[in-house]
C-alpha cells in the first residue's frame, strides 16, 4: 500500500471527478500515489488536470467505465441512485464512499482546520492556503475553487496541516475531526436538506462537538447565527471558543478595513496589540474572512505577525470577484454570490471599490429551492446595481418546482425600484450587455452555475 493512502482508497473510482469537491480528493490521492479513476458528464480543464497528474477521467457515464477491481466507488450528494456507475458498483459488491468519508480519511494523522459557513468557506480556506503555504509550512488542502494564484482546488503538501473546506450544505461536514474549526455564519439556506434554522444550529452544534480535545472553535461575533450558536455551544460544550469581528466583545476584534480600491487595509486588536495588513480583494466580508484565517493560523501556534503578512500574499480564488477582462472601456468580473447575503457584500464591495463607475450585472438564480426561500431578497439585493439582468434559473442537482421561476426574483428588485430586465435565453446575454455597457462601466456575471461562461463572451462583443 502506498504511504498515506487508506487501504479503501488504493484504486478509487470518482462517479463526477471533474466536481469541485470531488477532483480535490482525486488530486491529492494521484499525487500520493493512488491508481484514480473517475466519470464526469463532459470533458473541462479539470479532467485535463486529473489526466496530466496520471489519473484515468472518462466522459459520460456508463456502467463499463467502472474497473471491477476498484477499491471503492466515491460519490457525492449530487450523484442520484440510478446512475450506471453506482447501479454496477452495487452488482459488483464495490463499496460505496461519500466525498465527505473520503475527505476525512485524507486528514487522519494531521493537524486539520475545518472551514464551515453558509458563504466565504472556499475564501477563507484559500487563504489559510495561501499563507501557510508562504511560511514554508507546505500544507495539504481541499478547496472549493481554483487559487487564482497555484490554479488548483487541491493539493498534496508534507507538512502537518491539512486545510479543508467543510461542506455543511448535506451535514457531510459532521464527518471531519478538525483541531481547528472555523464557523464564518450560520443562515438558512439548502432548503432540500434543512426545513428550519433549529435544524440548522443542530447540524453546526454537531460539527463543533468533533473538535478535537484541546481544540477551537473559530466563530464570527457580528454575525447573528453565529452568536447564537455561540451561545449553544458554550452551554453544551467544553471546547476553546475564540470570536472574530467588529463587536466589542470580540476576541479578535477588526478595529478598522479601509478600502484601497481593489485591495483593503485591515488593522486588528489581538491580546491587546494592533496589528494590520493588506487583503488584496474588496470588501469588508473578504478582511473578515482574512481575519478568521488569521485567528484560526493563531490558534495552531502560528505567530500573527508572520501569518498577517503572508496573508497579503492572496490574489483570489476563480469567480470570488474575479476580473475576467476588459474591453472597450468596460471591466467584466464574476461573482460565485447566489445567496443574498453574498450576492448584496459582492454588491457593496464593487460599490466600494469602483464608486464613480455604473455597475450592471448578469444574474443566473441557483437551485429551484433557493429561489423559492429566497427569491425575494436576491431580488432585493439585486436593487444595489444599475441595472441587471435575470437569466433562467439554474437547476443544477434538482428538478423544477412548479410555478418557481426566476419572475419571483425579478418581480422583487422591481418593487424595490431596480431596472431589470429578463433574458430567457443565455445566448442572448452578451448582446443586451454590449447595448447597455458605456466605457466606465462595471459588468458582474453572477451565480453558481455557468453564467461564469458569459464573462469571455460579453468582452468578445464589447470588442467587437
Amino acid at each position: 500500500m502506498a504511504p498515506g493512502i487508506p487501504a479503501a482508497m488504493e484504486r478509487p473510482h470518482f462517479i463526477g471527478i471533474g466536481g469541485a469537491g470531488m477532483s480535490g480528493i482525486a488530486k491529492i490521492l494521484t499525487q500520493r500515489g493512488a491508481k484514480v479513476a473517475g466519470s464526469d458528464a463532459k470533458e473541462s480543464g479539470t479532467a485535463e488536470a486529473l489526466r496530466a497528474l496520471g489519473a484515468t477521467v472518462h466522459i459520460g457515464h456508463a456502467a463499463g467505465n467502472l474497473a471491477d477491481d476498484a477499491s471503492c466507488a466515491v460519490v457525492s450528494s449530487a450523484i442520484r441512485a440510478d446512475n450506471p456507475e453506482l447501479v454496477r458498483a452495487a452488482e459488483l459488491s464495490i463499496p460505496v464512499v461519500h466525498r465527505s468519508d473520503a475527505l476525512a480519511s485524507l486528514m487522519g494523522g494531521l493537524r486539520a482546520i475545518a472551514v464551515a459557513g453558509t458563504h466565504g468557506k472556499t475564501t477563507t480556506t484559500s487563504m489559510l492556503a495561501v499563507a501557510l503555504s508562504e511560511l514554508n509550512l507546505d500544507p495539504s488542502y481541499a478547496i472549493g475553487g481554483d487559487l487564482a494564484g497555484p490554479g488548483t482546488n487541491a493539493a498534496h503538501g508534507e507538512g502537518q496541516i491539512f486545510v479543508a473546506e467543510a461542506d455543511e450544505s448535506d451535514r457531510s461536514f459532521q464527518k471531519y475531526d478538525p483541531e481547528v474549526a472555523i464557523v464564518l455564519n450560520v443562515e438558512l439556506d439548502h432548503h432540500a436538506n434543512y426545513a428550519s434554522m433549529d435544524e440548522i444550529y443542530e447540524s453546526f452544534e454537531t460539527f463543533a462537538g468533533k473538535i478535537v480535545p484541546d481544540g477551537t472553535l473559530v466563530i464570527a461575533a457580528d454575525q447573528p447565527g453565529a452568536v447564537e450558536l455561540t451561545r449553544r455551544v458554550r452551554a453544551l460544550s467544553s471546547v476553546k471558543v475564540v470570536t472574530y469581528g467588529e463587536s466589542e466583545t470580540a476576541d479578535v476584534r477588526v478595529h478598522k478595513v479601509t478600502p484601497r480600491g481593489l485591495t483593503s487595509e485591515v488593522t486588528v486588536i489581538l491580546n491587546g496589540k494592533y496589528l494590520t495588513f493588506t487583503v488584496s480583494v474588496p470588501g469588508r466580508h473578504y478582511a473578515h474572512n482574512a481575519v478568521a484565517a488569521l485567528t484560526a493560523g493563531v490558534a495552531l501556534g502560528i505567530p500573527a505577525h508572520n501569518l498577517a503578512s503572508a496573508l497579503g500574499k492572496y490574489t483570489g480564488v476563480k469567480r470570488r470577484l474575479q476580473l475576467k477582462g476588459e474591453a472597450a472601456g468596460v471591466q467584466v468580473i464574476d461573482s460565485y454570490a447566489h445567496h443574498p447575503t453574498e450576492m448584496t457584500a459582492d454588491l457593496e464591495a464593487m460599490r466600494g471599490a469602483a464608486s464613480d463607475a455604473r455597475l450592471l450585472v448578469v444574474f443566473q438564480p441557483h437551485l429551484f429551492s433557493r429561489t423559492q426561500e429566497l427569491g425575494a431578497e436576491m431580488g432585493q439585493a439585486l436593487a444595489l446595481a444599475d441595472a441587471s439582468v435575470v437569466l433562467d434559473i439554474y437547476p443544477a442537482r434538482e428538478d423544477p418546482i412548479p410555478g418557481i421561476t426566476s419572475d419571483l426574483i425579478i418581480d422583487a428588485a422591481r418593487s424595490a425600484g431596480a431596472d431589470v430586465t429578463a433574458v430567457h435565453d443565455k445566448a442572448a446575454v452578451p448582446e443586451v450587455i454590449a447595448g447597455m455597457a458605456k466605457p466606465g462601466d462595471l459588468v458582474l456575471t453572477m451565480g453558481a452555475g455557468d453564467v461564469t461562461d458569459l464573462g469571455p463572451q460579453i468582452l468578445d462583443h464589447l470588442s467587437s
